[in-house]
């Protein structure tokens, strides 16, 4: 593994280096102390408020793709090979102000001020990414934003502002919005300063960052340091840093392998990379099962899934985690590999107890498997929390049945914040099939939950409160399915 101990980016369109860096620099720091930036703020440090947000732009499939990110849980060497776009650089070259920038003061919208770079950044990346939103788009991509002024109205304002500013240019600054291999003519030259700072070969950045570029690499490099910390979106391992001090001596880093970004649909199942954010797994999940659009909505925020990872999610386990509930149900397999070979381990059987997993040593997540929806499975997926937006779950719950002439002939039920582990509720299950999918029989279903799960009580919920919710839940997929609760959302919220 190369030793070049050098970071290359471009910052607001000038390439920039960065030369023996502590691996667990975050950009929030560097951007603040050292390079004296201070537009991007400190709110929470951990990727909750939407303060500190930033623009990162990089080639996929032959186009650019502009997405916000939480640069305080965000390492500095991840930044490698791409373009990073601040608060300080969205001014045009003649001195006017970006849409995004003119927006927020024709329409008052900043307050206070501490958030509002945030915010204009969040709004640069859905400019640079939709052509007139509508008002859940524009909702969506400033819910990882927090304005303690309350101010959101005129924000929301200068969201559908921007866009009349954009009319002004020139034929040749338009974007092609959505267009694969499309990127309008002013951002050509940028494509091709990606293409030269590409990283070429497997790079050490930092003392002790390994950035390595195949799948082969990453697994020799992990025999080598089994005891190092693997990094993909950092969402999780950022909070290590910044809330738990930890130090982290070895990373190795997974985004720069290109064969773990990839989404394959072959043999009936989506297969998704282990450095395939969120955003794009969830963007194609949601081809296959629709019913999973208010879990991909509500997990986090944009910033955390353009960052984060599903298969990141996966690893780390936490009971609460939004997606396994909805992964268990499906059939998810979780594929593992290591220097002895791939192995493919069913995932409800991944999960052996609190922070537990089937994992030998330096053995690590490579991809998920997802099974293609077959037509008579019907799925719902539900999530419980005090706020609708960039809030943990209470209770999350998925289900996925198939019914013959009315008969349970196959039934999936697994649930979030209801024990150690996401899990399935076997006993439910074992309860309702072969039965008739009917009310008396769903009603003494629920009460077999309490033979699933012995819930806590925690600042999220009471246990008592778990148990009624979780039962609730599969009242609900019951009407649901029987076409006596509407079909339009499928959404609860905690209000006790």
């Amino acid at each position: 593994m190369s030793s070049l101990n050098i970071i290359r980016f471009y910052l607001n369109g000038q390439l920039h280096e960065v030369a023996n860096v502590e691996s667990t620099t975050t950009l929030l720091n560097y951007l603040r102390e050292t390079l004296l930036q201070t537009g991007s703020k400190e709110g929470c440090a951990e990727g909750d408020c939407g303060a500190c947000t930033v623009v990162i732009a990089e080639q996929q499939d032959g186009r650019l793709r502009f997405r916000s990110i939480n640069s305080c849980i965000q390492f500095l060497p991840t930044l490698d090979g791409k373009a990073l776009y601040t608060v300080e650089g969205l001014r045009n070259k003649d001195g006017s102000l970006h849409p995004a920038q003119q927006a927020m003061v024709d329409c008052h919208a900043s307050q206070c001020g501490f958030c509002t770079p945030g915010f204009v950044m969040s709004l640069f990346a859905l400019y640079k990414s939709e052509n007139r939103p509508d008002r859940q788009l524009i909702d969506d991509a400033l819910a990882g934003n927090l304005c303690r002024c309350t101010g959101y109205r005129p924000i929301i304002d200068a969201a559908g502002q921007m866009y009349e500013y954009g009319k002004e240019q020139t034929a040749e600054q338009q974007t092609v919005i959505n267009s694969p291999g499309s990127v309008k003519a002013l951002e050509k030259e940028l494509v091709e300063q990606l293409e030269m700072i590409k990283p070429a070969k497997d790079k050490k950045l930092g003392r002790h960052f390994y950035a390595p570029l195949s799948l082969d690499s990453l697994t020799s490099c992990y025999a080598e340091h089994p005891e190092a910390t693997l990094l993909a979106g950092g969402t999780d391992v950022g909070l290590w840093v910044t809330k738990q001090y930890r130090d982290l001596p070895e990373i190795i880093y997974l985004g720069q392998i290109e064969e773990l970004k990839r989404i394959n649909i072959a043999e009936g199942f989506i297969q998704i990379g282990a450095s395939v954010s969120l955003t794009d797994a969830f963007e194609c999940l949601l081809e296959h099962y629709p019913d999973l659009d208010e879990i991909a909505r509500r997990f986090a925020s944009p910033p955390i899934r353009n960052a984060g990872t599903l298969c990141g999610n996966v690893a780390n386990g936490s009971p609460i985690g939004d997606s396994m509930p909805a992964l268990l149900c499906l059939g998810t397999i979780v594929r593992l590999r290591s220097a002895a070979g791939s192995r493919d381990v069913p995932m409800h059987k991944f999960y052996l107890g609190y922070q537990q997993k089937d994992l030998q040593q330096a053995e690590f997540v490579e991809a998920v498997l997802i099974p293609l929806p077959e037509e008579q499975h019907v799925f719902r997926s539900y999530k419980i929390s005090k706020r609708f937006d960039q809030d943990i779950s209470a209770v999350c719950a998925a289900f996925n049945l198939v019914l013959k002439d009315g008969v349970v002939d196959e039934i999936s039920i697994a649930y979030g914040g209801m024990a150690a582990i996401p899990q399935r509720a076997l006993q439910c299950e074992k309860s309702l099939l072969g039965q008739n999918f009917e009310l008396a029989i769903v009603e003494k279903s629920m009460q077999v939950l309490s033979e699933d799960f012995t819930p806590l009580t925690d600042m999220r919920a009471s246990a008592d409160y778990r148990i009624k919710v979780a039962a609730n839940l599969l009242l609900r997929f019951y009407h649901e399915v029987n076409g006596a609760a509407k079909n339009t959302t499928h959404v609860l919220r905690y209000v006790g």
